[in-house]
Parts: C-alpha cells; sequence; structure tokens
C-alpha cells in the first residue's frame, strides 16, 4: 500500500519547493499486524493508516514506548493532504489502535517532541 506513495514523491515535492533524491525501492514490504525483532526489542505492529494507506507504528510493550512516525503528534497528529492521505482514517487508526494503549505509553514521532498517549487523549485538540 505504501509504494505509489513512494513513487508519487518526485512529482509533489518540487511543486512545494522542496529537493528529493529519489530512494530505492524497498525489497520486503512489513505485514499489518505481527512483531519484529530490532535489538533486543520485541516490536509490535500496529496498522495506523491515515497519514499514508499502509502506515506502521511500532509500538513495545515491554519497555512501553510507541515509535508513531506521522501519525500522532505532541497536540497534533499527521498531515491527510498528501497522496494517500485520509483525514478520517487517520483519526479512526489513532482513536481505535493507539488510544487503547497504557495512557503512561511515551509516544516517540517521526520528529517533534515525545508525548504520551494519555497526554494526547486530554490534550490533543484533533481528537477531542
Amino acid at each position: 500500500g505504501e509504494l505509489f506513495v513512494l513513487q508519487a514523491i518526485p512529482g509533489y515535492l518540487p511543486q512545494m519547493g522542496l529537493m528529493y533524491e529519489l530512494s530505492p525501492e524497498p525489497e520486503i514490504f512489513l505485514p499489518e499486524t505481527g512483531t519484529v525483532k530490532f535489538g533486543n526489542s520485541v516490536l509490535e505492529l500496529i496498522f495506523a493508516p491515515g497519514h499514508s494507506p499502509a502506515h506502521l507504528c511500532f509500538y513495545a510493550e515491554q519497555d512501553n514506548f510507541l515509535i508513531g512516525g506521522d501519525v500522532l503528534f505532541y497536540t497534533s497528529i499527521g498531515r491527510t493532504d498528501l497522496p494517500g492521505g485520509n483525514y478520517g482514517q487517520l483519526i479512526s487508526s489513532i482513536k481505535n489502535n493507539l488510544f487503547i494503549l497504557p495512557d503512561d505509553c511515551a509516544v516517540h514521532p517521526g520528529h517533534g517532541p515525545s508525548t504520551t498517549i494519555g497526554f494526547e487523549k486530554l490534550h490533543n485538540p484533533f481528537l477531542q
């Protein structure tokens, strides 16, 4: 579900005044569910489409943190105005797939400050 998004980047970034060096296409794609081992951590795959059609987040239950990518930010959410984005899907992904995690779960987004699930439930204006 992400390949067409990757292939579309050279078409829209120059229109935004941004330079882009073509990336190689992925050799493998991760499934929507399951786990991956990263170092000594086992990360649960959480399917969270909306920012992009097949966006994955990675949850480390044993360490209680989420690598959220561009889905959930400190008092904000990911963009949905780029190819493959879907606002309704993003809100649903956050509420149904991320907000079931413990309130004290640390969220490390793709950029910007970290936050917690509980803080975003209470203070994120997009999710009230």
